[in-house]
């Protein structure tokens, strides 16, 4: 049965026009379902119900008058915590930041303004976002609605969570091993990793390279919607680039025929996939032959990356705790103080052979990958959601490192390239399993064209309230 619950961004605009539902009646009703789900699943690091209701309250008036801004005009959207939204604090998941309002907006906060959407909150992350599950000193553990005795992953936490029970519409992350894509695979919605600087950012990220920004949604024309506002370029970030955005979502409409498609269940390495996940996304990368598309089982030829990753990512680590005391590091995510602690150990030289000369050579091997093959699949994670209040999985088959058991999104950071993770199917216990489907750099509309195609042949199953554990 349909209710303003079920609706999509893309299925709204038109009953605003038709007066069929207004924004105002929409964000009530997302407010209203946010106020009942929260306590089970903590979601939101800061809430503003009554700016709500007057920006929906502000759109209702446009769509009245017949001057609507566009599609998204009404629209409710969250913003993760670690971009900054004028009026609202940007705490980063940490208890010791400042609470101090942001004085002005971020890129992606600007745009989303402009197009009239309705902002419902900032959601919840691991502090910093340094690492991929959704646990912070600030807010404390944000759960998976499929079972709320696991983790919804991260570092884009509560944004996957309101996309999985539709608390708003778009939900805007940021991705620097995975951080969209995690979520995404174990929440069972669509998260987008677009080219690197697609999406500009402002301030810029202490990840460098690393970070990108993307939506998570339900639905792969939702995402579409979403990165034709928030892919255009803004003059802060020095990285972004220049072009306006395609329209993502006439893009959408395009066949798999006669695409080459490479499927890779384990990148060529001895990564540990768990059966389950790995029978779903087989069968998955099946789909792309049954749509037309030329599927062949085939790695693409790298190394694993992760040391390149962690010379990245520990030195990004500690400059973003560099002015931190002693006294101040004692109330923060210890995890998070050892990774910058290893980064404060990391040579200049070192850093800047990993940004330049390693980060490029992958970069290369996989530009010259994707001359043979338009895109790449994968499982986005080998496993199902775990245990919340854990770094790592109980059964300790990855280690005690977190980026051991994401061993298929952080490689993408590092080249650059868009990718997308999608539901592609649930686990005899309920959890949900993610594709990953990746493309050369700059291809983020064939490769939303691939997940749309697959969305249409493999619908995805949904989340209506939170589960809690048997």
């Amino acid at each position: 049965m349909t209710t303003i619950a079920t609706l999509s961004a893309a299925e709204l605009g038109p009953l605003y026009a038709s007066k069929q539902l207004s924004p105002v009646e929409v964000a009530k009703d997302a407010l209203a379902r946010i106020e009942r789900f929260e306590p089970a699943v903590n979601a939101f690091a800061v809430r503003d119900d009554a700016g709500a209701l007057a920006m929906a309250e502000a759109s209702q008036a446009r769509w009245l008058k017949g001057e609507a801004i566009g599609p998204l005009d009404g629209v409710p959207v969250t913003i993760k915590d670690n971009l900054g939204v004028a009026g609202w604090s940007m705490q980063r998941g940490s208890a010791i930041a400042s609470d101090v309002p942001f004085a002005e907006d971020s890129p992606v906060a600007a745009r989303l303004r402009e197009a009239g959407t309705v902002f419902l909150g900032k959601t919840t992350m691991p502090e910093y976002g340094w690492k991929g599950v959704g646990d912070s000193p600030l807010t404390g553990i944000t759960r998976n609605p499929w079972n709320t005795g696991t983790g919804p992953g991260g570092s884009s936490s509560g944004a996957a969570v309101c996309a999985a029970l539709n608390l708003g519409c778009i939900h805007i992350g940021t991705d620097g091993a995975g951080s969209v894509r995690i979520p995404a695979a174990f929440t069972g919605v669509v998260g987008l990793k677009p080219s690197y600087g697609r999406v500009p950012a402002w301030p810029i990220s202490v990840m460098g390279f690393l970070a990108h920004l993307g939506p998570l949604t339900r639905t792969v024309t939702d995402t579409a919607l979403a990165m034709k506002v928030i892919g255009q370029p803004d003059a802060r970030d020095m990285t972004a680039l220049l072009d306006r955005p395609p329209d993502y979502v006439d893009g959408l409409k395009g066949s798999m025929r006669g695409l080459r498609v490479a499927w890779s269940p384990r990148l060529g390495r001895s990564v540990t996939v768990d059966p389950e996940i790995a029978a779903l996304t087989a069968a998955a990368a099946q789909a792309f032959a049954e749509l037309g598309a030329t599927v062949e089982e085939v790695d693409p030829g790298f190394d694993d990356p992760i040391d390149i990753l962690m010379t990245l990512w520990s030195s990004g680590a500690a400059l973003a705790l560099k002015s931190i005391d002693a006294a101040g590091r004692k109330q923060m995510d210890p995890g998070l103080v050892a990774v910058a602690e290893q980064g404060e150990r990391i040579p200049a030289s070192a850093y800047v052979d990993a940004l330049l000369n390693q980060r490029n050579a992958l970069a290369y091997k996989m530009a010259q990958f994707h001359q043979q093959y338009d895109l790449l699949l994968t499982p986005t994670l080998p496993l199902p959601a775990f245990a919340v209040g854990r770094d790592t999985p109980e059964h300790g088959a990855y280690g005690e490192d977190w980026t051991r058991w994401t061993p298929f999104t952080y490689p993408f950071n590092i080249t650059e390239q868009p990718a997308v993770s999608v539901p592609c199917g649930l686990t005899k216990a309920g959890l949900p399993a993610g594709l990953q489907i990746v493309g050369a750099f700059g291809k983020d509309a064939l490769v939303l064209r691939a997940a749309a195609a697959f969305e249409q042949a493999r619908p995805f199953a949904r989340v209506d309230e939170p589960v809690k554990p048997i």
